[in-house]
């Protein structure tokens, strides 16, 4: 019996103390407010669709800047938008290049990187009046001009001109096809 006692005693003891030590383990001082998050947690990532700007220059469309971003930031903030982020960050992207004509895709071998980062992030923040958006992240970014597109759309259909049809006239297979789905 003394033994029962002695275990229940030893038992008690040990939880005590391990609900104790994880308690100052897991305790952080409070956190600081103007502490930026990182990239480590705490963020969430919005990644837009392609983002297709027209170039223009002496009133004429030269050719297409497109380009695909994720931006990190704060989930709590986005809650609090009233608007969709989405059309928000795709709104600063075409302001920030017809705002900024030393963004001349037409003439430029290259593009400051870090410029157009910085400046989209600063523009979303300074719209939302406060610091949303934490980091631009470039997942793609093209330049096409009107001759590069024109050129793939030849390209293109004299691809199709050459394929063969083995006897099928055009159109008739997807005639057949619409023909033979189910009805719903």
């Amino acid at each position: 019996m003394i033994k029962f006692i002695a275990a229940g005693i030893w038992i008690s003891a040990v939880t005590v103390a391990a609900s104790w030590f994880s308690q100052q383990m897991g305790h952080e001082g409070p956190k600081d407010p103007n502490a930026e998050p990182s990239m480590l947690g705490g963020l969430d990532y919005v990644k837009t669709e392609v983002i297709s700007v027209p170039v223009l220059a002496d009133h004429f469309v030269k050719g297409y800047f497109l380009t695909r971003l994720v931006y990190t930031v704060e989930p709590d903030k986005m809650k609090l938008l009233t608007i969709p982020l989405e059309p928000l960050l795709t709104d600063q992207v075409y302001s920030y290049l017809y705002g900024n004509p030393q963004t001349d895709f037409t003439t430029a071998k290259s593009v400051n990187l870090d410029d157009f980062r910085n400046g989209i992030k600063d523009q979303v923040n300074r719209r939302i009046g406060g610091e949303l958006v934490h980091d631009v992240i470039i997942e793609q970014i093209d330049f096409l001009s009107k001759d590069d597109i024109r050129d793939n759309a030849i390209r293109r259909r004299q691809a199709e001109m050459k394929t063969p049809t083995f006897g099928v006239e055009k159109g008739s297979k997807a005639k057949k096809d619409h023909s033979e789905a189910p009805a719903h």
